[in-house]
């Protein structure tokens, strides 16, 4: 959130905060804030990067898997 505040929500190191934070959500548990999170990462990173930036493409590709080992559906396209 400070990273938010102070950088913006577009900034590349807020993206990467983002990333991470849904990362760590993940390692403690947390499934549905993690997919959430990083749902959102996917979505800032498509608008800021583009659909077809490497790190676009990577945290997309974690969320689908996210979603598929948690429920099963559901792939962001």
């Amino acid at each position: 959130e400070t990273r938010k505040r102070v950088l913006g929500d577009e900034h590349p190191d807020t993206l990467i905060s983002m990333n991470n934070l849904a990362f760590t959500l993940k390692g403690l548990g947390h499934y549905d804030r993690a997919i959430s999170m990083m749902g959102d990462c996917v979505d800032l990173l498509a608008q800021v990067l583009g659909a077809h930036h490497p790190r676009t493409v990577s945290s997309r590709n974690t969320l689908n898997a996210w979603r598929m080992d948690n429920v099963g559906i559901t792939s962001v396209n």
